[in-house]
C-alpha cells in the first residue's frame, strides 16, 4: 500500500491558510474602498464590486463589458490595478506588487497610511 501525501491534517491546514488569506484580502479591499469614499461592503458582491472599483479609478461603467472579453480582460484588469495604485499615490512597482503579491500589498494599501486622491483626468460619467 502507498501512503497519500495529502493527509486530512495537511488538507485542514491548507484550508485554514486559504481562509485566513481570503479574509485578509476582503478586509484589505474593504478598507481601500472606504478610504476612497465608497461602501466597504461592496467588496463582497461580485459584479457590483467591479463597478465600484471603476468608480474609484474614474473609468466608465462599460469597462466591465471589456473585462468579459478573453485576453482583453487581462489588459484592463492590469490597467485598473495600475490606476488604483496611482489613485493612492503609489507607482509602477507597487502596481507590480498588487498584481503578483496581493496578499502583501493589499493590506499595505488598505491598512497603511496611503491616502486616496481622485485621478487627474477624472471622467465625469457616473458608474
Amino acid at each position: 500500500m502507498t501512503q497519500s501525501t495529502f493527509t486530512p491534517a495537511f488538507i485542514f491546514y491548507i484550508c485554514i491558510i486559504s481562509l485566513v488569506i481570503t479574509i485578509l484580502g476582503i478586509a484589505s479591499m474593504w478598507r481601500v474602498y472606504q478610504k476612497a469614499g465608497q461602501p466597504g461592503w461592496a467588496v463582497i458582491i461580485p459584479i457590483y464590486s467591479t463597478l465600484v472599483l471603476l468608480r474609484i479609478i474614474a473609468k466608465p461603467w462599460w469597462w466591465i463589458l471589456l473585462m468579459l472579453i478573453p485576453f482583453v480582460d487581462i489588459v484592463f484588469a492590469i490597467w485598473s490595478v495600475n490606476l488604483l495604485s496611482k489613485c493612492f499615490g503609489k507607482g509602477t512597482g507597487f502596481t507590480l506588487g498588487l498584481i503578483f503579491l496581493p496578499f502583501i500589498f493589499c493590506p499595505i494599501l488598505g491598512f497603511g497610511n496611503a491616502v486616496y486622491s481622485k485621478p487627474a483626468g477624472e471622467n465625469t460619467a457616473q458608474v
